[in-house]
């Protein structure tokens, strides 16, 4: 079913296209049964140890430990996130441990810096995405800009760094390479940021078409939740990593589920053998803030989120590091299981934390 002819409720409660590592065969998905006996989310363990990761390693993340991107290396997470120092600002760092020691951490340092004055880039650089593409790693991050009074509109830009290592990154440019623009329904808006993964869709052709999942910030300045947080999860593709076309709206809030009323980010999508699945940062009135969400989809192209209530797959716990917040979920896929890192409190001001669970179909 095309999103354009969907009715406003039936898409509230859906999203659109999801991607896979490799090309899907469609013949091969089985049809979802009926949605009540159909949706399940995964029984997510949380570490015992968590936050695995806090804030206070040094002078450059002594203010949180945010946005985690992990990446298996050998016998070693390499975990790309986001450091503050005392005075706010915000940057790239990098972090190894061995995949089952997950509490000692080494600390590697910043590894990408903010820009200059007057720059897209000039107060953040966050929300770090690494992906291969061609001969090199490309790293997608966004930018927070120095202007004043522009709420989520002050992220707008995601910038691209290159790399032969992982570890000595260079800016291609001192531009955005993607902007929050290019969607109808929200023709002057600017704000952007990332937080999904980079699937890949290899071509007839040999050539490899890559799809990035993003968020759209759409919100302006007000003290309603639903209006200040308003965000989208879209996506947008490209062949060679830096001119990226095709965007469309994969996921919206939906009205009727109180955690995910206000807005959608950080989509992470996989194949499963016989559908797709996809986890997500929600926000809502529930919580006043994030919590961590699924959905599926049988085609790839229409996503369920079941009835309210039954997609909520890890909410705020506890009375410590978790207790207010969980969002920014980054997914490693294991043989059998599925890694999870996600944040906790104050958007990682409490650190990064882990969770486990056998893989669903």
């Amino acid at each position: 079913m095309n999103t354009n002819q969907l009715t406003r409720r039936q898409f509230l409660q859906t999203a659109g296209v999801g991607a896979a590592l490799t090309m899907p065969t469609w013949s091969d998905a089985r049809p979802l049964q009926p949605e009540a006996a159909r949706f399940q989310v995964h029984d997510w363990q949380r570490h015992a140890d968590n936050p695995i990761l806090r804030p206070g390693g040094g002078a450059y993340d002594v203010g949180c430990c945010m946005n985690p991107f992990v990446i298996r290396r050998g016998d070693e997470y390499w975990m790309y996130y986001a450091g503050a120092d005392k005075q706010g600002h915000r940057r790239i760092c990098l972090a190894t441990a061995p995949v089952d020691q997950l509490r000692n951490w080494k600390r590697r340092g910043p590894l990408l810096e903010p820009g200059g004055k007057g720059a897209f880039d000039e107060t953040w650089c966050v929300l770090p995405c690494v992906h291969r593409i061609g001969e090199r790693w490309h790293m997608y991050y966004t930018g927070r800009s120095n202007q004043r009074g522009v709420g989520l509109q002050a992220f707008w830009g995601i910038g691209l760094a290159v790399s032969d290592d992982l570890i000595n990154w260079k800016k291609v440019s001192t531009d955005p390479i993607l902007r929050g623009d290019g969607y109808p329904d929200w023709p002057k808006n600017r704000g952007i940021a990332g937080g999904g993964r980079i699937l890949e869709f290899p071509q007839k052709d040999k050539r490899i078409l890559y799809r990035m999942h993003y968020t759209l910030a759409t919100g302006t300045a007000s003290k309603d939740l639903l209006v200040d947080q308003a965000k989208q999860s879209v996506s947008a593709e490209s062949y060679d990593g830096r001119l990226w076309t095709e965007r469309r709206v994969m996921l919206r809030p939906r009205t009727d589920a109180n955690y995910e009323n206000a807005a959608t980010i950080a989509l992470n999508v996989w194949r499963t053998r016989t559908r797709w699945r996809a986890i997500y940062g929600g926000i809502g009135t529930r919580f006043g803030a994030y919590s961590i969400c699924e959905a599926v989809s049988s085609d790839g192209l229409v996503w369920e989120r079941g009835r309210p209530g039954d997609n909520l797959a890890l909410a705020p716990a506890g009375k410590g590091w978790e207790s207010r917040m969980t969002t920014y979920p980054n997914i490693v896929e294991e043989k059998d299981t599925l890694r999870l890192f996600y944040c906790g409190n104050g958007y990682g001001a409490t650190g990064v934390g882990t969770a486990v669970a056998k893989k669903l179909d």
